[in-house]
């Protein structure tokens, strides 16, 4: 979207293929995080850019070397984005054992006791998701109700007890790293993180290697101790890989081909670097 929207104000003209029925990518996951809703105004705004720039946008359309036959373009720009990373153990190939995009997109339905694989940003934001029914976060008394904050500042410093918290899952949170739960969050919002997945009892274990998946639940080891999580689902957290199905067929084409974003390098959902490559590579194009 980026990239469309800078070239088109320079001048090109532009075609943007989307597969799916919607833009916005990652930011249709991400923006279904409670207090991520931030998110919907910059699909707004990217979706009236288009407009605004008179893009020529697909949607329901696979970009394939077919299309390349019948049309003629000078570049072609991949950002396809990322897939879930995938974990080749037994029993993983059970249809309780799901991705985090599954999740997020409402493919699957989610049982009381989960297990997540992946302890990095999108393990907490699963957790928090999969926790949390209903999002508070643009409900303002609701919110300071949970944060114990007094607006009426009837109570020192403005403070007063929590809201009760009734945990909406079950959740253990799993990583194979002996490190600190969330070290590698925002220096500035990691202990948000951290406070909300506390205020929702969600279990942190650290440690972890992950032996199989059968009907009694997810077999783990902590260290040398083994053991059985009694979960109805397992949720893979653990990453994500390039999504690049299209860049060979794209570049036996011989048309030069750009890669941008997730595809180019599949960080965790950085919109602001693949927004600036976007426009980094409308400027020289």
């Amino acid at each position: 979207m980026a990239f469309s929207v800078y070239a088109a104000s320079r001048g090109h003209e532009v075609v943007l293929f989307e597969a799916k029925s919607e833009v916005g990518g990652q930011f249709n996951l991400a923006r279904k995080i409670p207090g991520k809703e931030e998110f919907n105004e910059t699909i707004r705004y990217f979706i009236n850019q288009i407009k605004l720039h008179n893009i020529d946008l697909r949607l329901n359309t696979k970009l394939d070397a077919s299309v390349l036959a019948t049309e003629k373009f000078d570049e072609v720009v991949i950002s396809s984005g990322v897939v879930p990373r995938e974990l080749t153990l037994p029993g993983f190939d059970n249809p309780k054992v799901v991705d985090y995009q599954q999740v997020l997109n409402g493919q699957v339905e989610i049982g009381q006791t989960v297990a997540l694989i992946g302890a990095g940003g999108i393990g907490f934001d699963i957790a928090h998701f999969l926790c949390e029914r209903e999002s508070t976060s643009l409900q303002t008394d609701k919110w300071l109700a949970q944060w114990g904050i007094d607006k009426t500042y009837q109570h020192a410093g403005g403070l007063t007890e929590e809201g009760e918290h009734h945990p909406g899952r079950d959740v253990y949170l799993l990583q194979r790293k002996t490190t600190k739960m969330g070290k590698g969050l925002g220096k500035t919002t990691g202990w948000i993180h951290r406070s909300v997945l506390k205020q929702h009892e969600v279990k942190m274990k650290t440690g972890v290697s992950y032996e199989k998946f059968d009907e009694q639940g997810l077999h783990i080891k902590v260290g040398e101790q083994a053991e059985v999580l009694a979960v109805d689902n397992v949720v893979l957290c653990a990453g994500q890989e390039s999504n690049t199905t299209l860049v060979d067929e794209m570049k036996a084409t011989g048309l030069p081909v750009h890669l941008i974003g997730g595809v180019d390098v599949a960080a965790e959902l950085d919109a602001k670097r693949a927004i600036r490559q976007g426009a980094e590579l409308a400027m020289v194009i």
